[in-house]
C-alpha cells in the first residue's frame, strides 16, 4: 500500500514541475561545432542568457545533438515579451575556440506560447581555426598583438644601492596635498 503512495507522490509531482515549465517561457536553441565530424557529441556545452531588464542570469547545458533548453530570466515586475536577451556560449569539457560574433544570439519570439529560440545557432570551433594567426603556439585573433612593453631603464651606478629606474620613474608624487 505505501508503494502506491510512493508512486501515485512522485506521478503527481512530474506532472505539476512539466506544467510549472509550460506556464514559464522556455528558450530553445542549438550550438554548432565548425570543424567536428558529422553526429559529434556535443553535450556539456554551457550557454548563459542575459536579459537587459532582468538581474538574473539563466544556464543551460547542452544535449548530446547540441539542443539546449532553458527558461528565460525574468523579474517580478518585467513581463518577458519586452526583454531584449542574448544567449552566449561560455565553455564546455574541453577548450573551444569561438568568435564574439559567432558565439552570441539574439533571442527572438517563436509562434508558440511562451516559446523562445536563438535567431541563429551558435557556433564554436574544437580547434584554432585557420582564420586565426598562431603566436608562439597560442591562437589569437588577427590584429589583436600588443605593442612592446620594455620600459626605459636608465644606467645607474651600481654602488648606489638603486633599484633599477623603471621602478619609479613612471611614478608622479602629488605634493602639496596635506
Amino acid at each position: 500500500m505505501e508503494k502506491y503512495g510512493v508512486v501515485v507522490a512522485l506521478f503527481f509531482t512530474l506532472v505539476l514541475s512539466r506544467v510549472y515549465l509550460s506556464t514559464s517561457h522556455v528558450l530553445m536553441g542549438s550550438v554548432i561545432c565548425r570543424d567536428c565530424k558529422y553526429n559529434s557529441d556535443l553535450s556539456g556545452i554551457q550557454v548563459v542568457v542575459k536579459c537587459d531588464k532582468a538581474k538574473k542570469l539563466a544556464m543551460a547545458t547542452t544535449h548530446k545533438d547540441g539542443t539546449f533548453n532553458a527558461e528565460l530570466p525574468s523579474d517580478d515586475s518585467t513581463p518577458p515579451n519586452s526583454l531584449n536577451c542574448l544567449a552566449k556560449i561560455l565553455g564546455g569539457p574541453h577548450q573551444l575556440f569561438a568568435s564574439r560574433k559567432e558565439s552570441i544570439s539574439m533571442i527572438v519570439k517563436t509562434k508558440g506560447v511562451n516559446i523562445y529560440a536563438t535567431s541563429k545557432p551558435l557556433n564554436f570551433y574544437k580547434s584554432c581555426p585557420l582564420s586565426r594567426n598562431l603566436y608562439n603556439g597560442k591562437c589569437v585573433a588577427k590584429n589583436m598583438e600588443f605593442g612592446s612593453s620594455k620600459t626605459v631603464d636608465l644606467p645607474l651606478p651600481r654602488e648606489w644601492g638603486l633599484a633599477p629606474t623603471s621602478y619609479y620613474v613612471p611614478f608622479f608624487p602629488i605634493i602639496g596635498i596635506p
